[in-house]
């Protein structure tokens, strides 16, 4: 999603991809196939670049040091991205910087984890603190009896036991910082969540007190400048009305994320634009909305496994909707696309009607409108 971008702006984006298969190396003209856990090969592909950035959080931070050591330009650089890699570092930074977190605890056994849901109350979420995404190393604990089946989960170190929140919904705040220290925040968004996936994004998010709004935005400004972030970082968050400041942090992600895509065409400046401008210490640009309001719906994978079939049918019956897919193999459950669909907040149930209807097309190859 960057290489069009990159293309317009006149930057060579080169690649390393962990297979030739890569949806990536389709997009670029300058693709090498190597293992990011390899720092002989991070070191190599890095040599021939002006900044070097990333599309996942999972390069081993030890690698990212001696690279900076070398004089590579990181960005984020290793320190910022921790945050990102590892949920008990960045849940105490967020105390550390007085914003709102649930209550939590590093836990290493059954015992302690027991402890925290008596004290804190049942249910508790229990979490891997690396490697997790999209409901992945997520567990939800009812009681002490359950406790006592997380045994196996206490092989390969501490974990993260947070307090089950009681929300109103899941919120996003979009932001991007240059190594300069310049930033910008795009609106809060509204983010649905299906099974841990997230399946549609409304922007702005809709009825969001301006005051929660505003305290959103600005805490997601004080951990990119607090925690030194260079490039798009999501914040991801609970409205809790009556709670607090009415939000507490959920996690977060240091590169483009799947709550922003709704910026590649309902923002001035889309998130991988932003991305790219901002690591490259350029200056950031505009990210009001371009209309009224914009939806993001995904599509996974599903009865349809020739996607371009289904085109026709899509694109003729939603022709205001922009599809957006990523170039991989089809799997039941897999992310493979999303549209967007912008307009004026008075049609936002047609605009999400609209994106509903594209995306089940694209995932199905058949429309649900027509069914009955």
């Amino acid at each position: 999603m960057m290489a069009p971008v990159a293309t317009e702006l006149g930057f060579e984006l080169r690649v390393l991809a962990e297979a030739p298969d890569v949806s990536a190396v389709a997009a670029v003209a300058n693709a090498t196939v190597g293992d990011y856990r390899d720092l002989a090969v991070l070191a190599d592909f890095a040599a021939g670049v002006d900044v070097l950035t990333f599309d996942h959080e999972h390069v081993p931070g030890e690698h990212l040091h001696a690279l900076v050591e070398k004089g590579i330009n990181v960005q984020p650089g290793p320190n910022a991205l921790l945050h990102a890699q590892d949920k008990l570092v960045m849940r105490s930074a967020v105390d550390r910087l007085g914003l709102p977190n649930p209550r939590w605890a590093e836990v290493s056994d059954v015992r302690a984890l027991t402890a925290f849901g008596d004290t804190t109350g049942w249910p508790v979420v229990l979490k891997t603190p690396r490697g997790g995404y999209d409901g992945k190393g997520v567990r939800i604990v009812e009681d002490a009896a359950a406790a006592l089946d997380c045994t196996d989960w206490f092989g390969n170190g501490p974990l993260l036991v947070e307090e089950k929140v009681p929300f109103s919904r899941e919120l996003s705040a979009l932001v991007a910082r240059t190594p300069g220290g310049s930033s910008r925040a795009w609106p809060v968004v509204h983010s649905i969540q299906v099974d841990g996936v997230c399946d549609e994004v409304i922007a702005p998010a809709q009825d969001l007190d301006p005051e929660i709004a505003a305290a959103a935005a600005a805490a997601a400004l004080r951990l990119a400048e607090e925690l030194e972030v260079t490039g798009v970082m999501a914040v991801e968050l609970f409205e809790t009305p009556g709670r607090g400041c009415g939000f507490l942090i959920n996690e977060l992600a240091m590169r483009p994320h799947n709550s922003g895509h709704w910026t590649m065409d309902g923002s001035v400046t889309g998130q991988f634009e932003q991305h790219l401008r901002a690591v490259l210490n350029l200056p950031l640009g505009d990210t009001a909305l371009t209309s009224g309001a914009a939806v993001m719906k995904n599509f996974l994978g599903g009865e349809n496994s020739d996607l371009f079939s289904a085109y026709p049918l899509a694109l003729a019956a939603e022709p205001a909707v922009k599809v957006h897919t990523y170039g991989k193999s089809v799997r039941p459950g897999r992310k493979i696309g999303h549209v967007n669909v912008i307009g004026s907040t008075d049609e936002l149930p047609a605009l999400r009607r609209s994106a509903g209807r594209a995306a089940a097309i694209i995932r199905d190859g058949r429309d649900p409108m027509k069914e009955n």
